[in-house]
């Protein structure tokens, strides 16, 4: 049992003789056998212990068996307290959720004041066969068949090479005292309910059926590592991003692939796979649908989907006014010259006669564009620019009363243009 532990560990890369590891224990058979399996092979472990305050008194039973564990063993004992239920509430999540939340937050933060990189949790084959079934019957992609990996981030399982029947082998041949955890027996929660009824249900059909599970699992790691790295290299082929920072997904291109791509690459920015669905019915419809995910905007415009983060902190936005006389000639003012950034605009300062304002465009303005005799509406002069529904609710207009003089960085309003006869010049920089 030991040499199997060891040579995976070795395999995998997990940590090496000279790490300090931060064990999970909670006094159940499973961690128990993994720390002892780590002593046994001489790795310098610390105990880590978490009170979910969920069983009552087992509960507090548990943290003294483990606390009297690492008395036995002669190592450090780091523990905490959570009331998982509030946050359970808090969060709206389950108690199931809640616990995982509040166990691998803490693991990382002692992480850090222990100066390990390693965090050993207890995981076996068992617990690989239990995960693929789950996310099954949720629905889900070839990522969630390949099982529970050796590896995630500081998080590494040496027990994946062993099952359920094994470490209780272990148990039992090393004499090791543990405690029972009688949560393990309801089947409220869903774990439980895959572990005490589906897989025993399977195994009658199929003795072999976790061994059988995993050996598929094996494979489809292999398929998921050619998928992945074919998502990859489609992101930088058809994912845009612009200068403004959001993503642009070229529908076109969008359609000669799998719909599961949609999904792949949704699923980074918050979106679920029924979203994607719906977003894929819609792309041959008109501009302007929105979906929304908790941190991210996705709008169907003409030939792209546009992501866009929901938070983002607004920009300031700062106007620069300077006078300049102009005279007869504008070319006689001294230093004179015509900037043509987009982000600044000169004007005839003596036909603005209200109060200068910054503000979005609406719908129903209009203005009479530079260059030009006649009125438009600012909504065809967008379309005509081939604006985005972003863009349109990120322009900016300079007004005087009811007058547009200015779509920032735009066009500015015929009426207002500097002429032979203007004697005064207001240069606005954005």
């Amino acid at each position: 049992m030991k040499r199997k532990v060891q040579q995976y560990i070795t395999k995998h890369n997990l940590f090496t003789p000279n790490d300090k590891i931060i064990v999970a224990i909670s006094g159940g058979a499973d961690s128990t056998a993994l720390l002892h399996i780590l002593l046994s092979l001489n790795y310098e472990c610390i105990a880590a212990h978490c009170n979910f305050h969920l069983r009552g008194e087992e509960s507090d039973r548990d943290e003294q068996f483990v606390a009297e564990l690492a008395r036995k063993y002669g190592i450090k004992l780091l523990k905490t307290d959570f009331d998982t239920k509030q946050y359970a509430a808090e969060q709206k999540i389950s108690i199931e959720m809640a616990a995982r939340d509040l166990r691998y937050r803490w693991f990382e933060e002692i992480a850090v004041g222990e100066r390990s990189q390693t965090i050993a949790v207890a995981h076996h084959q068992d617990d690989t066969a239990e995960t693929i079934l789950m996310n099954l019957t949720r629905g889900t992609g070839i990522n969630g068949l390949t099982g529970i990996k050796p590896r995630n981030g500081n998080i590494v399982r040496p027990l994946l090479c062993v099952s359920r029947k094994e470490i209780m082998a272990y148990i039992h041949k090393n004499k090791l005292q543990y405690v029972e955890d009688s949560s393990n027996a309801d089947t409220q929660f869903t774990r439980n309910y895959f572990r005490n009824r589906i897989i025993p249900a399977f195994e009658k059909i199929n003795p072999s059926f976790v061994e059988n599970l995993l050996q598929t699992a094996e494979h489809l790691n292999d398929v998921a590592h050619i998928y992945n790295q074919y998502i990859k290299n489609l992101r930088f082929d058809f994912a845009q991003r612009p200068k403004n920072g959001n993503i642009q997904i070229n529908i076109a291109r969008l359609k000669r692939e799998p719909a599961s791509i949609l999904y792949e690459i949704l699923k980074d920015y918050g979106f679920n796979a029924a979203q994607c669905t719906d977003i894929l019915s819609i792309i041959d419809g008109e501009s302007g649908k929105q979906f929304f995910s908790p941190t991210h905007r996705l709008i169907k415009d003409r030939d792209f989907l546009i992501i866009s983060p929901l938070l983002q902190e607004e920009c300031e936005k700062e106007l620069h006014f300077e006078k300049l006389a102009a005279g007869a000639d504008l070319q006689s003012v001294p230093k004179f010259k015509i900037d043509k950034s987009p982000n600044i605009a000169y004007l005839d300062s003596d036909k603005i006669i209200q109060a200068l304002t910054l503000r979005h465009w609406q719908a129903g303005d209009t203005f009479y564009p530079f260059g030009m005799k006649g009125k438009k509406k600012v909504s065809d002069y967008f379309t005509d620019k081939k604006f985005t529904l972003q863009e349109k609710e990120n322009a900016w207009l300079l007004v005087s009363g009811a007058d547009i003089v200015w779509i920032v960085g735009e066009r500015i309003d015929d009426r207002f243009k500097i002429t032979a006869d203007t004697k005064n010049i207001l240069k606005v920089s954005f």
